[in-house]
């Protein structure tokens, strides 16, 4: 259609109401959770950008597929159908079921990683880094140049640096990377697409070394319709057929089904070859539970199998993707910097330009997600050093290589109007971002510490 307006793809058949807390109910949550966001109470959000996991609307169709489902402990028929409809899309005949991706990144890296090994990536994100360094093995990031800077324009800055793969096989040598990953879209850069000519190039590099391939998948049909959109020769091809493509090219996935399922909870792993999966099933059994339901219920197995059908239609992703680049064309309209161009599933603020008073040290992008909370109650994350930076043995810490505030946009469940709004607070601190100051931690967890640490403002 020639129209510029956002048309949502749906009809709104139940809704959940919104809270409106008073900027003094704000100011008092920020305090008692040591100003972390995700210390607040869903209830003192006004929109949750906090993450696009689980936290999208299913449809009428998905929440039917819940009642048939089939809550047999052993050989559940919701479970054959899940993982016919993931062997359908992925042509892989190994399917793990795991109650969220993070367990799928657990099995994997504790069968195959550990002391000595290095596990290469366009971008780890921070669980798939915690499973990895857990294990005692090396998370080593290799994402394209213009990947590590916000302003450039390229269409695929999540590609993987091939050069920089081939330099760290010759350093590290093949015994030591048990596999390549890449993960489509590159969610810590940015959420920017991977190409299908980078994943053609980097399975000839482990096709060349004998390396097994793997892909998180989380958000693989954003990804597909970004080929689609700007690879040369995709433009004819559905979201199916490139997304199949893709997953032809690779020799296992993580997959957390709270993203491109469009699911409340789940996710798989899924592989070519038994020896491993039969160890994985192992772990599985062990931490999640019998390989028919994997610490999930048959409902939501339905769900998924649903949900894996639905995110590939061609008028949601147009949607789901024009929604993001809206946000990202008001943000930047009005000299707020950002990831450009904005990604799939979130627009990225970069925090270290927006606030260049504010050291890394300091913290900026939690200090910028604070003051969008403070400023219209709307909760985002950092993408910064408190994420990724490397707290040294003497005290001081490795700044992350980006410091980005990112909004999350959930699947089917805000309108435009909601949008525009989150758009004003934007420009609203964006207005006085020279008075803003930054945060030092005062409580930490040496895993994952953002989840839980505590901050004060200096």
């Amino acid at each position: 259609m020639p129209y510029r307006t956002i048309i949502e793809p749906f009809r709104i058949h139940s809704v959940q109401g919104i809270s409106f807390p008073t900027t003094e109910e704000r100011e008092a949550a920020l305090v008692r959770a040591g100003y972390n966001l995700f210390g607040l109470h869903a209830d003192e959000v006004i929109i949750d950008l906090l993450t696009d996991s689980g936290t999208g609307s299913m449809s009428a169709e998905q929440w039917a597929a819940m009642m048939v489902g089939d809550e047999s402990y052993a050989g559940s028929r919701s479970f054959y159908r899940f993982a016919d409809a993931v062997t359908k899309l992925t042509g892989l005949p190994e399917v793990i079921p795991v109650h969220q991706g993070r367990a799928a990144e657990w099995i994997l890296f504790s069968s195959v990683a550990g002391p000595g090994k290095v596990i290469p990536n366009n971008t780890h994100f921070d669980t798939t880094r915690a499973n990895v360094e857990f294990q005692g093995a090396e998370a080593r990031d290799m994402v394209i140049a213009e990947g590590r800077d916000p302003a450039a324009d390229h269409p695929f800055k999540g590609n993987m640096d091939v050069t920089a793969l081939r330099a760290t096989i010759a350093e590290v040598g093949v015994g030591n990377i048990p596999l390549v990953m890449i993960t489509v879209t590159n969610n810590s850069g940015g959420g920017q697409p991977v190409s299908l000519a980078n994943l053609r190039e980097v399975r000839a590099v482990c096709d060349e070394h004998g390396l097994p391939f793997f892909m998180d998948a989380a958000r693989f049909a954003e990804n597909a319709w970004f080929i689609k959109l700007r690879e040369p020769g995709q433009a004819e091809r559905t979201p199916r057929q490139i997304a199949r493509e893709m997953f032809s090219l690779v020799d296992g996935v993580t997959f957390s089904a709270k993203k491109d399922a469009i699911a409340n909870i789940g996710g798989f792993l899924a592989m070519k070859d038994p020896a491993l999966a039969a160890q994985c099933r192992n772990l599985l059994i062990l931490t999640e539970g019998f390989p028919t339901y994997g610490g999930l219920a048959g409902r939501d197995l339905e769900a998924i199998a649903t949900g894996l059908d639905e995110v590939l239609e061609e008028g949601y992703l147009r949607y789901r993707i024009r929604s993001t680049e809206y946000l990202g064309e008001k943000c930047r309209d009005a000299g707020v910097p950002i990831v450009w161009p904005p990604g799939g599933h979130a627009v990225y603020i970069d925090a270290k330009a927006m606030l260049p008073h504010i050291p890394p040290a300091r913290y900026p992008a939690q200090a910028l997600a604070v003051e969008l909370y403070r400023e219209g109650g709307v909760r985002g994350v950092e993408i910064g050093s408190v994420m990724f930076g490397k707290p040294g043995d003497d005290g001081t810490e490795t700044p992350a290589a980006m410091e980005l505030v990112r909004l999350a946009v959930p699947r089917r469940t805000y309108t435009q109007s909601h949008i525009d709004y989150v758009g004003e607070v934007v420009v609203a601190v964006a207005k006085k971002a020279p008075s803003l100051r930054g945060y030092r931690i005062t409580e930490s967890a040496p895993w994952l510490r953002h989840f839980t640490a505590r901050f004060e403002p200096i």
